[in-house]
């Protein structure tokens, strides 16, 4: 079968008309056949969900290479003897949870008035000790340790409510105020201490990397806290419960690192809302009174009196190896100068069952339907006469699902310098359904790329609209993340929010459906009934943003006011 789903997706793309009814000159148009394909087949569940380091890996790179092969690219990966290969190693900690989670809270109810009804037996006024157990993915997601545990056995740890869990010096702001946490549990917030005001001392609702529920974990280890447990609310993460518990529950990676405990707290996870709003409540706290003060530099952290938490688990953790798949058009002018596309190829693989049963993570649209639209980008350049001045790269990452994990390995270790990369243009989940008038990208970010894009998009009659939901941090959950924070302008490519064919309110609800019953879920499968033509017409615009960079003496580079522009600058002297 894979045979002959290779064989209709070439000849799609073959079939293609080369030129553009609009755009720029030599702009290729897309077959919207051929990137429906392409998305069938990494998503079918013949490459289960495509999980790192699993039979579906091994499938999906496989898969890849022979499309690049077929499409006339070169191999980009790393050098073994004497020639390119087309992957690059990445090592990877791979942790999961071996046999039961014993989890719960310890409630001394010390004779208070609490009315508590545990294993179907009331204790009003109780002066006694109850645990009440909480369930893995329901009330509670907890993650495989990171740290190198291999046990985890906590016992009767104080919990202690921490606010957004920011320390910000060139902000003021310290919701630790010099608690000791060390033997204790973090209760932390999502999203920044602006976000519901939408003011403040963090650039109101748009999302900081202080409002990341990773940066939480890190700051935890750093606090020398025993675990960190986030308070899941569906606004300020942007998502709902199922996503959290299908996107904690299972296998676990991480980079491999030499002191790995400076990173990860021993526990690392995820409470209900109304989980977290109970145990406030039999500690004598109103939880909504404490999250508006914790939206204040003046908040202290407060412990839950009374309330212990404990957790036993085994844990499993090796050493693995995945790969990055790249690809390259080599410069026929300045081949040492790259200018990168990329897309994970990685989903989150077999894990929990839905309500039917189906416990495949196909992952159609996260991802592929970015790497279908790389890989059509990867073809049309290796089609392209004369070959472009400067290289291109088509960079599929992996363990994008685990924390950007595949872009943070290249980044730290590129096959290509980062001083030289032109730029990366990242796609991460395509317009399945019709054009829309305008585009977007992940984030406010303010940079030359950017700039250029918006230009290129004009040809299309396309206008720019910021991300509509900067609140969500979409900026710090994709792959070009990786490449921004050392410096090299990226951008990662989000249809718009108003469709030629149903405005702002067919496209609202199309985002919506998608987030709330397919987004992390087995649910997020190929449909034959999608038309792909909005996917189709935005490869246009990222093709001819790409042809641009690589036909130039360009160098774009961030505003002179962002957090990236220094990283960027200091590599100067690598573009002279």
């Amino acid at each position: 079968m894979r045979r002959s789903f290779l064989a209709i997706a070439l000849c799609a793309a073959i079939a293609a008309p080369i030129q553009a009814a609009n755009g720029p000159k030599g702009t290729p148009t897309f077959d919207p056949k051929s990137i429906s394909s392409d998305i069938r087949v990494l998503s079918s569940d013949a490459f289960e969900g495509r999980g790192p380091a699993t039979a579906g890996e091994t499938k999906t790179v496989d898969w890849l290479i022979a499309q690049l092969k077929a499409g006339g690219l070169k191999p980009g990966g790393t050098m073994k003897n004497g020639k390119r290969g087309w992957t690059q190693a990445v090592p990877l900690l791979r942790s999961e949870i071996k046999g039961p989670i014993m989890a719960s809270v310890d409630i001394d109810t010390n004779g208070k008035p609490v009315s508590l009804t545990q294993g179907g037996q009331a204790y009003p006024h109780a002066e006694q000790r109850v645990s009440m157990p909480l369930a893995q993915g329901e009330q509670i997601a907890i993650r495989a340790a990171l740290d190198g545990s291999k046990q985890v056995d906590i016992h009767d740890a104080p919990l202690v409510f921490v606010g957004y869990g920011v320390k910000a010096p060139e902000r003021h702001w310290d919701d630790f105020k010099g608690i000791e946490l060390r033997g204790k549990i973090m209760v932390v917030l999502v999203n920044d201490p602006d976000f519901e005001t939408g003011h403040g001392d963090f650039g109101g609702k748009a999302m900081t990397y202080y409002g990341r529920w990773t940066y939480k974990l890190e700051e935890g280890a750093r606090q020398g806290a025993l675990g960190v447990l986030v308070v899941h609310e569906t606004a300020p993460a942007s998502y709902g419960w199922a996503t959290v518990k299908n996107s904690n529950t299972n296998t676990m990676f991480d980079v491999v690192r030499d002191h790995p405990k400076d990173t990860h707290p021993q526990l690392e996870g995820w409470i209900q809302r109304d989980v977290a709003v109970d145990l406030f409540k039999r500690a004598g706290l109103d939880f909504d009174a404490l999250k508006k003060q914790a939206q204040t530099r003046d908040f202290k952290p407060v412990e839950l009196k009374g309330e212990q938490f404990s957790a036993k688990y085994a844990v499993d953790s090796k050493v693995i190896t995945s790969h990055n798949v790249i690809a390259m058009v080599p410069g026929r002018t300045n081949p040492d100068e790259m200018v990168m596309y990329s897309a994970h190829w990685d989903h989150l693989g077999i894990g929990q069952p839905d309500a039917r049963g189906d416990r495949i993570y196909n992952g159609a649209v996260d991802n592929a339907s970015g790497v279908a639209g790389v890989l059509a980008l990867a073809r049309a350049f290796a089609k392209a006469k004369p070959a472009p001045q400067r290289s291109l790269g088509f960079l599929f990452v992996t363990a994008e699902e685990k924390g950007l994990l595949g872009s943070e390995y290249y980044a730290s270790k590129p096959v290509y310098p980062l001083g030289k990369t032109v730029g990366d243009i990242n796609i991460d989940g395509m317009n399945m359904y019709g054009p829309t008038r305008d585009f977007s990208i992940s984030g406010s970010a303010k940079l030359d790329l950017l700039d250029d894009l918006i230009a290129t998009a004009k040809n299309w009659n396309m206008t720019y609209s910021p991300d509509s939901r900067p609140e969500a941090g979409s900026f710090f959950r994709s792959d070009h993340f990786s490449f921004a924070k050392r410096g090299v302008p990226a951008i990662s490519l989000d249809s718009g929010d108003d469709l030629i064919d149903g405005g702002v309110a067919a496209a609202k609800k199309l985002q919506e459906d998608y987030t709330r019953n397919r987004y992390h879920q087995p649910a997020d499968q190929w449909e034959a009934s999608w038309p792909v033509t909005g996917a189709a017409r935005d490869l246009q615009v990222a093709y001819a943003l790409g042809w641009q960079l690589a036909n130039s003496r360009e160098w774009p580079n961030w505003s002179r006011d962002s957090e990236f522009r220094a990283a960027r600058d200091k590599s100067a002297k690598d573009r002279k």
